[in-house]
């Protein structure tokens, strides 16, 4: 199964390297494939850096993909970690 959902990166400093870490570590606890895509340029959700690479400031738009048998779920939490600012208070 393939799902994919947009989302709003809303917290202020933007998707930086502690976001980054905890969108990978909740992406890798999933059995799914899962991916970032900004502007056409996708990466691999799994990776800190690769998230890090399609650079992604506040107000960037991204597209959470995801395929695999738990390709739901792994979008939804990850979409809610996105909309819940990944815990940071700004």
């Amino acid at each position: 199964m393939k799902v994919e959902r947009k989302v709003t990166i809303l917290n202020r400093l933007g998707l930086h390297a502690r976001p980054a870490s905890r969108f990978a570590k909740t992406a890798s606890g999933f059995e799914s494939d899962i991916s970032v895509e900004k502007d056409g340029v996708s990466v691999d959700g799994k990776s800190i850096l690769e998230i890090l690479t399609v650079s992604c400031p506040a107000g960037t738009e991204i597209v959470i993909r995801a395929e695999g048998p738990d390709a739901e779920k792994a979008v939804e939490v990850l979409h809610d970690l996105v909309t819940d600012r990944f815990g940071e208070i700004d």
